[in-house]
């Protein structure tokens, strides 16, 4: 990807799906004007229940250029201590990077009966270390005037969830990281958040799950990625300078 200078691009983590929260989010900054940098981790989608899209990346890829940006993806191990480095080595040989938005996730079931040290290290590896160290990697890098970090967050702070207890530490790790950067790089002309979702479909509902949840959304229909990628979009634009260190609850009114 030969980007012009002053370009601005958006790095975003783990979108290897079309139907996916990221490749949602790789669309809406692309309308905005964008060149986008994103990466993905097949090996991890195969062995998920929704499965791997295995042309996902490529098909991203092109579709995004077809819009008029310019585009690149990287298939990466984000639990691995050097991959975010590399990744932001990367990103950077690409254009004049200005935004990242940490969705990449490792999910798994993990409960009172099931939770070990290996499934700790598992989530801790890509939803806390590897999004902190892309972002302190970042607000380093970073000598341009409006920087934008953006977290994915599961709205494990506004309830229980005894079912993902690795995941649930790991993101409410994340708010908490989010919120004491904040102050830190904003000097540096970055601001950071973290936004919640709630419920998605991204491909990973049953019938039977679907039907559970609908009646908890008062407005008639489930989460869609683009819900989420039109807030993200905002807090990547200039109307956002003043928004920092939040975790915003985007969930059409689910009732937990």
């Amino acid at each position: 990807m030969n980007t012009l200078p002053g370009m601005p691009l958006a790095l975003v983590t783990g979108a290897g799906r079309r139907r996916g929260i990221g490749a949602a989010i790789c669309r809406a900054l692309a309308a905005t004007g964008y060149d986008i940098f994103f990466t993905h981790w097949q090996s991890y989608d195969q062995i998920m229940p929704w499965g791997a899209d295995a042309d996902g990346p490529a098909a991203l890829e092109e579709e995004l250029r077809a819009t008029g940006i310019r585009c690149a993806s990287m298939d990466v191990d984000l639990s691995l201590p050097e991959s975010p480095m590399r990744v932001l080595d990367a990103a950077q040989a690409s254009g004049a990077l200005t935004v990242l938005v940490n969705n990449a996730a490792y999910s798994t079931q993990t409960n009172v009966d099931t939770l070990d040290a290996a499934s700790l290290d598992a989530h801790y590896a890509v939803n806390v270390r590897a999004a902190a160290l892309l972002s302190v990697g970042f607000a380093r890098r970073f000598h341009g005037e409006h920087g934008r970090i953006i977290n994915l967050t599961s709205g494990q702070s506004l309830g229980p969830m005894p079912d993902e207890l690795a995941y649930a530490m790991s993101k409410g790790a994340i708010e908490t990281f989010t919120r004491s950067l904040a102050p830190a790089i904003m000097a540096r002309g970055i601001t950071i958040n973290a936004v919640n979702p709630g419920p998605t479909d991204t491909g990973w509902m049953n019938d039977e799950v679907k039907m559970a949840l609908l009646p908890r959304f008062p407005g008639g229909r489930l989460g869609q990625p683009d819900d989420v990628a039109r807030l993200i979009t905002f807090l990547a634009s200039r109307a956002a300078d003043w928004i920092t260190g939040q975790v915003i609850h985007s969930e059409g009114g689910f009732v937990r």
